[in-house]
C-alpha cells in the first residue's frame, strides 16, 4: 500500500525553499533599512545601505564574467567591504575565498592557484604579500583595491578601487538564492599540517545553519552590537557575518587587536558580544585597571582555538564578562561544539565555574551528532572522563568535503563520520574535553601552525641535521613552536639558538617562528621514528613562555 503522506504532497516553489544566509541581509534590510549596520570610525552604514553595496558587487561581478563556479579571494582585514563580500560574492554566484591576512607569499600564492580565483580583492596592508603571491601565479586574477581611509601605507596594485568597482554594478541587481542550497558558498584552506592547505568546502545549508546556531547557542538577543576582535578570514569570521544579518545587529570594525581600542569601542558603541583565541582575553585581562573602568552593561565574550585556561577565564569572569567557550575546525564551519551552561552550576565557586568553562562541551544546535570514539572500530568510548578517544562529528555543519582532494575527503569522512584527529575524553555528562591534537598542531593565538612546515624550515639551515618541533605553552599566544634540533658534528657548539630562530624569520610568517631551540639529539624508537610525545612532555616541563 502507498504511503498516503507521500500522494500529492511534494515540494514546490511554494512550500521549500533552499537554505542561504543571503536570505538574512535581504529580510533585514527589509524589515529594518535604517537600523545601522557597520560603525568603521568615522563610517556608519544602514543595513539598507550595506545591502545595496553587497547587490552592486555582485552585479559587477557578473558583468566582469564572474559566476556560478568561480573563485573570488579576498585579502582584507576586519573593515566593512570584509563585511559586504560575505553577500555579495556568493549572490553573484562565485564563492568566497577569504585568505588568512598573515601567511606569507608563498602560501597566499598556492591558494590563489588551487583555487583559481578570477578576482582578488585586497587592501594596501597587504601590499607588498599580495604583490610578490602575484607574481608567481602564472595567470594573474583581476585585482580591485580597498583604499581605506583609516590605513596609510603600502601601494595599489589593482586596475580601480573597490568604490570604483561598485559603481560598474546594478543597485537594483535581482538578488538570488541559490538553485541548490549544496551549493559551495565558500573556500578556506587549512593551516597545510601534512604539506600544503587543504581547501576547505563550505556550502550554503551549513552557512545558513551555523549563522542560525551562533544566535541559539550564544543567546545573542535581538539587535546585538559585536567588535570583530575575530579575523573574518578565519572560517569566514565563524559564520558571524551571516549571523549578524540574520540577527540585525551591528559590526564594530577593528583593523588591528588592541585593548585600547577593544575598551573604547566595548563603552562607547556598547559592544555586548566578541570573539576570540585566548590571547585576546589574556590581553585584556592584563590591561591597566583603568582601561577596563567603565563598563556598565553585559559583554558576552565566546572563546575558541587552544583550549583556555582556567585562570583566564576566571580573570574575565571577574571583570564582569561572560564567557562562552566553544571548539570546531575549519571543516565543520567554525565552532560546532559549545560548553553549555547548567543551572545546576550557578552555586559553584569562580574558579570551579572556570574549570566547567574550559571544556569543549556538547553539540551545537542544528549540529547532528558529536561522539568520542576508538578510530580503529568507531565505538564510541565510556563516558567516564578517562578514556581517551577521538573526536568525530556529523550533521549539517560539516564541509562539503576538500576541493580537488577526493582521498582526503574520504579518508576524513570514513565511516559516515568527520574524523577531527582530536584526542579527548568524555565526561558523564556528556560533556567532550579535548587532551591532546594527534596531528600535532600547535594553536597559536587562535592560529594553526603545522609542525611539518616548520621543520621543513629547519631542515634548510645548513647546520641542522635534524629537527622536530612540538607546542610550548605560552601565557601570552595560549602555544607557540619549541624546536628540538641536532645540529651535524661540525657545528656543534658554534650554532647558537638565535641564529637558528633569525633563519626561521626569513623563511616563514613571523607567528609561525619557534620561539625556543632546544640542542641535542632527538628521542626515537627502534625503526628511527621520533618520539614526539616525549618532546611534548620536555616542552611542558620547560613551563610557560610569559
Amino acid at each position: 500500500m502507498q504511503n498516503p503522506y507521500e500522494l500529492g504532497l511534494d515540494r514546490n516553489a511554494a512550500n521549500f525553499v533552499n537554505l542561504s544566509p543571503l536570505s538574512f541581509i535581504e529580510r533585514t534590510a527589509s524589515i529594518y533599512p535604517e537600523r545601522l549596520a557597520v560603525v568603521h570610525g568615522d563610517t556608519r552604514r544602514s543595513w539598507g545601505e550595506v545591502f545595496t553595496r553587497c547587490r552592486k558587487l555582485a552585479s559587477a561581478l557578473n558583468k566582469r564574467g564572474i559566476g556560478l563556479g568561480d573563485t573570488v579571494a579576498i585579502m582584507l582585514p576586519n573593515i566593512p567591504e570584509m563585511l559586504e563580500v560575505h553577500f555579495g560574492v556568493p549572490a553573484s554566484g562565485a564563492v568566497l575565498n577569504t585568505l588568512n591576512v598573515r601567511l606569507d607569499a608563498d602560501a597566499i600564492a598556492f591558494m590563489l592557484q588551487h583555487g583559481q580565483a578570477k578576482l582578488v580583492i585586497t587592501d594596501r596592508e597587504f601590499s607588498d604579500t599580495v604583490k610578490k603571491a602575484l607574481r608567481l601565479c602564472p595567470v594573474r586574477p583581476i585585482v580591485i583595491d580597498v583604499d581605506d581611509l583609516y590605513y596609510e601605507g603600502g601601494e595599489l596594485l589593482g586596475e580601480k578601487n573597490y568604490e570604483a568597482f561598485l559603481e560598474e554594478g546594478d543597485a537594483d541587481f535581482e538578488w538570488k538564492l541559490p538553485d541548490d542550497e549544496w551549493q559551495a558558498i565558500s573556500l578556506n584552506y587549512t593551516s597545510g599540517t601534512t604539506g600544503n592547505p587543504k581547501g576547505v568546502v563550505y556550502h550554503h545549508r551549513g552557512a545558513y545553519l551555523n549563522g542560525i546556531c551562533n544566535i541559539v547557542a550564544w543567546d545573542m538577543g535581538k539587535h546585538p552590537v559585536y567588535l570583530w576582535t575575530l579575523p573574518m578570514f578565519h572560517c569566514n569570521g565563524w559564520c558571524f557575518p551571516w549571523t549578524l544579518a540574520a540577527a540585525a545587529g551591528t559590526s564594530v570594525c577593528l583593523r588591528a587587536v588592541r585593548p585600547e581600542p577593544i575598551f573604547k569601542a566595548i563603552k562607547e558603541e556598547k559592544v555586548n558580544h566578541f570573539c576570540g583565541a585566548p590571547i585576546v582575553l589574556n590581553m585584556l585581562n592584563n590591561s591597566p585597571a583603568e582601561m577596563k573602568a567603565g563598563i556598565t552593561h553585559l559583554v558576552k565574550v565566546m572563546v575558541a582555538g587552544a583550549a583556555p585556561p582556567a585562570a583566564v577565564i576566571e580573570g574575565m569572569e571577574r571583570m564582569g564578562f561572560n564567557v562562552t567557550h566553544v571548539y570546531g575546525l575549519t571543516e565543520t564551519f567554525g565552532p560546532c561544539v559549545s560548553c553549555v551552561w547548567q543551572d545546576r552550576w550557578e552555586d559553584a565557586s569562580v574558579e570551579e565555574k572556570a574549570r566547567l568553562k574550559a571544556r569543549q562541551g556538547v553539540r551545537y544546535p542544528m549540529q547532528q551528532g558529536l561522539m568520542v570514539a576508538d578510530p580503529t572500530n568507531m565505538q564510541p568510548v565510556p563516558q567516564d572522563g578517562k578514556t581517551l578517544g577521538e573526536v568525530f562529528m556529523r550533521g549539517n555543519l560539516v564541509m562539503k568535503g576538500y576541493l580537488k582532494n577526493p582521498a582526503a575527503s574520504e579518508e576524513a569522512f570514513a565511516g559516515g563520520w568527520f574524523h577531527s584527529g582530536d584526542l579527548a575524553v568524555w565526561h558523564e555528562d556528556g560533556y567532550i574535553e579535548i587532551k591532546d591534537r594527534s596531528k600535532d598542531i600547535v594553536i597559536s593565538g587562535g592560529e594553526n601552525i603545522s609542525t611539518i612546515e616548520v621543520e621543513d624550515v629547519l631542515y634548510r639551515h645548513p647546520a641542522v641535521m635534524e629537527a622536530a618541533v612540538v607546542a610550548r605553552p605560552d601565557a601570552k599566544w595560549g602555544e607557540t613552536p619549541c624546536a628540538y634540533v641536532t645540529l651535524k658534528p661540525q657545528f656543534e657548539g658554534e650554532v647558537k639558538e638565535e641564529e637558528i630562530i633569525a633563519f626561521c624569520k626569513t623563511q616563514m610568517a613571523g607567528y609561525k617562528v619557534p620561539r625556543t631551540i632546544v640542542f641535542g639529539p632527538l628521542p626515537k624508537t627502534s625503526t628511527g621514528k621520533i618520539q614526539k610525545f616525549i618532546l611534548r612532555n620536555q616542552a611542558k616541563e620547560l613551563g610557560s613562555l610569559s
